[in-house]
């Protein structure tokens, strides 16, 4: 039995980054349809909007698409070579996604650490992803299971988030007294997550049949 690399090529390689920028793009548009223009909340700022209108319980779940996206990216860059320009690229960039989480520094200084001290410790967690995997790259490149945390993490990015906004849903429209439907945000974002874990679930199975 030999190790096969579990670098992507080919049509799952092109699956993975239409995943992700499905993801990155509803993180990015509207969540919630409000009735006004002002109402029209995109993915960002869920997790804000919502503390301003008393809805506060696990409203950081509204702010792990982006961690969720940069763990993913971690992980896929610990399977590639550390000589190639690209794969320090996807590290940083990994980090950098992650930081859409990152709370504004007057939450930090006038908030109480259990508003924003979570969000911190998960881009923390991002980057030591990518430093782990920059130190353990030839090893992670040949174990099959490491698709297993990246599909274990997109499933968490595209459901947690989608069914706290179902929660918060009826909150806000007895506080508007009107239905609030939809935003196509919440769809594609999971949408493009689900297609990640989907893939990654292909890939580890196809490996664990080549071994």
């Amino acid at each position: 039995m030999t190790d096969q690399p579990t670098t992507v090529h080919g049509m799952p390689r092109l699956l993975l980054f239409l995943g992700l920028t499905a993801a990155f793009v509803g993180y990015f548009r509207i969540w919630l349809p409000g009735p006004a223009a002002g109402l029209q909340i995109i993915g960002l700022e869920m997790g804000e909007w919502i503390k301003f209108l008393g809805v506060g319980p696990r409203r950081d779940l509204f702010y792990l698409p982006p961690i969720a996206m940069g763990l993913v990216i971690a992980l896929l860059a610990s399977t590639w070579p550390n000589d190639r320009p690209r794969t320090w690229i996807a590290r940083g960039l990994a980090v950098a996604v992650a930081m859409l989480s990152f709370p504004a520094i007057a939450v930090i200084q006038l908030e109480p650490p259990g508003e924003w001290l979570l969000r911190l410790g998960l881009i923390a967690l991002v980057a030591v992803v990518a430093v782990a995997g920059a130190l353990f790259s030839r090893r992670a490149a040949a174990l099959p299971w490491i698709w297993l945390p990246i599909a274990a993490v997109a499933v968490l990015g595209a459901m947690l988030p989608t069914l706290q906004y179902f929660a918060v849903r009826p909150v806000v429209e007895a506080i508007m007294r009107r239905p609030i439907g939809i935003g196509l945000g919440v769809w594609i974002n999971s949408a493009g997550l689900l297609l990640v874990a989907a893939v990654a679930l292909t890939e580890f199975f196809k490996l664990r049949r080549a071994q």
